[in-house]
């Protein structure tokens, strides 16, 4: 039966694929754990259980964003979740984040230690907690929520729709591609609008807007996701682009774009992060040197 001919049961049930594609082997209609592990802990205030993909560099840009400020409260600790091996679904980590997503975190400051999880509540979170990117006076405050919730609500259909049909997929769907394809460039034009008129995405401070957006679309532009750049037309979006680039050149963002990281270069790639000299001798190319 090709796809053209699926026809719907009427009640689904849940198979175990043969050929699944890209983490079939560990996906699951269900929530919960699947295994007993207790979590790490480090010595910092802050526990990061995380993975270096566009949604776990979001936290660690922020962490290094504010380390760079001099915000020595903001020490971490950034243990490593290899979600291909199904970490998220320890117990450990289901206490943390009861969906099995990265990033979650603790902040252990408090009594007893708060919970954190979802990329955008830890990033209001911290902004919170130390008072910086994120504006008080409105309304440059709603504007900043705005962005962040527009990526919030638009990363789905970049990585669940348009990377997984034309990175991961097992079979090539055109309709798929196309429709995702398509919503992708949407995101992309609307995100370019903003910029042609504004230095960041919310206006004329670097705010956690950037740090969420940047992962996911900067990571598209620059061509280290999906390999998709020119299959988008993304050096079209120009605005994009610059902005992109400008982010890319921070400290911070280069320190917190490869925490936690498993692919790519060596030298891009800091498996786990619990002190800052850690990026100077724990890299990969350093390990295996």
């Amino acid at each position: 039966m090709s796809q053209h001919e699926y026809q719907p049961p009427r009640v689904w049930t849940w198979e175990q694929p043969e050929d699944g594609g890209t983490w079939s082997s560990i996906n699951r209609p269900v929530s919960g754990a699947t295994h007993e592990t207790t979590l790490p802990q480090g010595k910092h205030p802050l526990q990061l259980y995380s993975l270096g993909t566009p949604n776990g560099q979001k936290v660690t840009i922020m962490l290094e964003e504010l380390l760079e400020k001099g915000v020595k409260e903001a020490e971490y600790d950034a243990h490593l979740i290899r979600i291909g091996e199904g970490d998220q679904f320890s117990s450990g980590f289901v206490s943390v984040n009861p969906n099995s997503k990265i990033p979650a975190m603790l902040d252990c400051s408090t009594t007893p230690p708060t919970r954190l999880f979802e990329s955008g509540s830890i990033l209001f979170y911290l902004a919170e907690k130390f008072s910086h990117f994120l504006p008080t006076s409105q309304p440059a405050r709603a504007e900043t929520m705005n962005w962040l919730f527009w990526l919030q609500g638009s990363a789905p259909f970049v990585g669940g729709g348009f990377g997984h049909f034309y990175a991961y997929a097992p079979v090539k769907i055109e309709y798929a591609i196309n429709r995702y394809a398509m919503e992708t460039k949407r995101l992309l034009d609307v995100l370019d609008r903003q910029l042609a008129n504004h230095e960041w995405v919310a206006g004329d401070e670097y705010s956690i807007a950037d740090m969420a957006i940047w992962p996911w679309f900067g990571g598209l532009v620059l061509n280290r996701s999906y390999d998709a750049a020119e299959f988008l037309d993304a050096a079209s979006y120009k605005n994009v682009v610059r902005w992109a680039k400008a982010v890319d050149a921070r400290p911070a963002v280069k320190r917190g774009r490869i925490v936690n990281r498993t692919s790519g270069p060596l030298s891009e790639q800091l498996h786990e992060r619990h002190d800052a000299s850690d990026f100077d001798t724990l890299t990969e190319d350093k390990r295996h040197g």
